[in-house]
């Protein structure tokens, strides 16, 4: 199956050393769908197949853009038919986000909790309806308050400025809420836009949100068996090292704002931290290391591996697997959370 996700890999400016190992031959052979996956789930593989990106278009930003758009806009249809919310377009720390709230109303156990959100998209698309993509379910199933930013895209902005705007919004919401009850995440870019985020407000010696999730994508470079494995799984051919984005161009593998997890000390300051993909995702490898790097450094983490799903499967939302990822996130935030009264 060709793969949409590989035209929004989140490339990583840091150079993975060459290998002594000489590489490993492995014979041709018929990959078939995992025996772990739904019916519901072979049915939708069906459709990621039908809704790959051309690769005339690879390279191409408007016309990325534009597909890019089209294929969020089908997903958000498809999450507002199953999901139920509200949502409020708001600038909030002088940036532009969407305010998404669950339609009957936040939890009473949430009522001083808030999400903020960082969308996917290689930091090149996804504001609009792929953030909402993302913020909705989460909003539906946990019952919470969700902050999904528009944050500044490149080419036409380069790194840091995303996470200079995600910061924005995080101190402006330490004006209502304590640090403990306020958690990020994102998907792809905005997976590592997340762990960015979060060693930059450690360096700048502001408080850290109560908890993370990284899904998709962390802060560290993409490596390891999936990176090649998931373009031949996809029908394409393999990647061996992550191409550069616009967005992170230039930038050091020693930037510890840029690359968190390759620095023992913020890897140590993190808190909490959830890691989730597809077992067929390019990332899968470095989320299961970066488990291992926060594990070792005494940070509570989980790891969740979805086997036989590609890159970003949960922004399609008729599949049990889907489901299930929400309501993983959702639970992770719950039990690592603060509550109590507002600030």
């Amino acid at each position: 199956m060709k793969s949409a996700r590989l035209g929004v890999l989140l490339a990583v400016a840091a150079a993975v050393a060459p290998s002594t190992v000489e590489a490993q031959v492995v014979p041709a052979f018929t990959m078939p769908p995992s025996s772990q996956l739904s019916p519901e789930a072979l049915a939708i593989l069906k459709r990621m197949d039908s809704a790959t990106a051309p690769a005339d278009i690879a390279g191409k930003i408007p016309k990325q853009r534009a597909f890019y758009q089209r294929f969020n806009d089908d997903r958000l249809a498809e999450m507002r038919r199953r999901f139920r919310t509200i949502i409020r377009h708001e600038t909030i720390g002088g940036v532009a986000v969407d305010v998404v709230e669950p339609a009957e109303g936040v939890s009473p156990a949430n009522r001083n909790r808030v999400l903020i959100n960082a969308h996917g998209g290689a930091f090149l698309w996804g504001a609009g309806s792929g953030a909402l993509v993302e913020a909705i379910p989460i909003a539906a199933t946990m019952r919470v308050r969700v902050v999904t930013v528009d944050y500044r895209l490149a080419p036409e902005h380069l790194y840091p400025a995303a996470s200079e705007d995600m910061m924005s919004v995080y101190r402006a919401l330490l004006e209502t809420y304590r640090p403990k009850a306020i958690g990020l995440y994102g998907c792809s870019a905005g997976g590592a836009l997340v762990a960015q985020t979060t060693a930059s407000l450690h360096l700048a010696k502001l408080p850290l949100p109560g908890a993370i999730g990284t899904f998709c994508s962390t802060g560290a470079p993409y490596t390891g068996d999936s990176l090649a494995l998931s373009g031949p799984l996809a029908g394409n051919a393999p990647v061996t090292t992550s191409p550069v984005s616009p967005y992170l161009a230039g930038v050091l593998a020693s930037d510890v704002r840029a690359y968190p997890l390759l620095s023992d000390a913020e890897t140590r300051a993190m808190p909490p931290t959830l890691l989730l993909a597809g077992g067929r995702d390019f990332a899968a490898s470095t989320l299961t290391l970066a488990h291992r790097r926060l594990a070792a450094a005494g940070v509570p983490s989980e790891l969740y591996l979805f086997d036989g799903l590609p890159h970003a499967f949960f922004m399609w939302p008729d599949m049990p697997e889907s489901i299930e990822a929400f309501r993983l996130i959702a639970g992770f935030f719950d039990h690592h959370l603060a509550q109590g009264s507002l600030k």
